[in-house]
């Protein structure tokens, strides 16, 4: 196995962390930065004494000189909460952000994955969806400097691998749930557990038959290192997520059932603008060209995010 210095950009945040150490377990020089705007140093807290990580708090929309081979930019608030908090800042992320992680991946040779998202095919017309489809995305809601930004840092990723024969590789992250998610960022998993833990109100918006794939934090890491690590030179775009589709009330019945003695009930408020009615990747290409499926089912992945959960609620 090869020794590399790799540098995670939002390294603290709920998947970065996850990366940190599964890249950590394999032997590799971890540089793990972030601005700890939606990350938390309580995620890597067990990382901080390991003499092959180091942590360095930086926001990427600032240049950064380093000696690195390989680089996860995975720094950009992911959850509509955190993105829409501060819209201007998320768009300067993902557009400022990538351009100085790109000009660091140029001048360090240094091969580059950028962390998209399914939000690039927006509230789709295709069902499920493949690489291929464009999407159909609202470019000024309130959920475009996040569905736009990545847009444009995919762009921009293609640009510089076209003009610069920079090698890139950009993963598209559908649903992604697991430990070391805030308790707060509104995602539907986080929120669903928090709220049946602490017997409160299920929130559901519009009448839940709205449907999401929920994928477990192992399946995407194992799928980003895979696209990183192809010899072929498979760049992507690659969808990464589990095709197993649920409507978002079944998801709220799953975990009350996973969460026995719960007193919360199901209540319904109004959909939130552009919020997609169907999101499922098709995969097709996941397994053709990185022979990735993921293996981790909702029940068993639930189980152990209600775990984690219940230590820090």
């Amino acid at each position: 196995m090869t020794k590399r210095k790799i540098l995670v950009t939002g390294g603290a945040g709920f998947i970065g962390s996850h990366l940190c150490r599964r890249l950590l377990a394999e032997g590799n020089d971890v540089l793990c930065v972030d601005s700890l705007f939606t990350g938390t140093k309580d995620n890597i807290l067990d990382l901080l004494d390991n003499k092959r990580f180091e942590f360095i708090r930086h926001d990427i929309c600032e240049p950064l000189t380093l000696e690195v081979e390989q680089i996860y930019n995975l720094a950009c608030p992911a959850s509509p909460v955190h993105y829409q908090f501060n819209p201007v800042h998320t768009t300067k992320t993902s557009v400022n952000g990538m351009i100085n992680m790109l000009g660091l991946a140029r001048r360090t040779k240094a091969t580059i994955l950028q962390a998209s998202t399914s939000e690039v095919y927006g509230d789709p017309e295709i069902h499920p969806q493949p690489e291929s489809y464009w999407g159909r995305v609202n470019p000024i809601g309130p959920r475009a400097c996040y569905d736009e930004g990545k847009r444009c840092a995919e762009t921009l990723c293609f640009d510089y691998h076209r003009q610069h024969k920079l090698p890139v590789r950009v993963v598209r992250i559908f649903n992604t749930y697991g430990p070391n998610m805030h308790p707060n960022d509104g995602r539907v998993v986080s929120n669903f557990i928090v709220q049946a833990l602490q017997n409160k109100d299920i929130t559901i918006y519009g009448e839940g038959s709205q449907t999401r794939s929920f994928q477990y934090v192992d399946d995407l890491v194992n799928g980003m290192l895979l696209l990183m690590n192809n010899k072929t030179g498979f760049t992507g775009p690659v969808n990464i997520g589990n095709p197993d589709e649920f409507t978002i009330k079944q998801l709220a019945e799953k975990v009350l059932e996973l969460i026995p003695g719960s007193r919360s009930k199901l209540v319904y408020k109004e959909l939130p603008q552009d919020d997609p009615r169907q999101r499922q990747p098709d995969i097709a290409l996941a397994k053709k060209e990185l022979g990735w499926t993921p293996t981790i089912k909702l029940e068993e992945g639930l189980r152990r995010t209600i775990a984690y959960f219940k230590g820090v609620v």
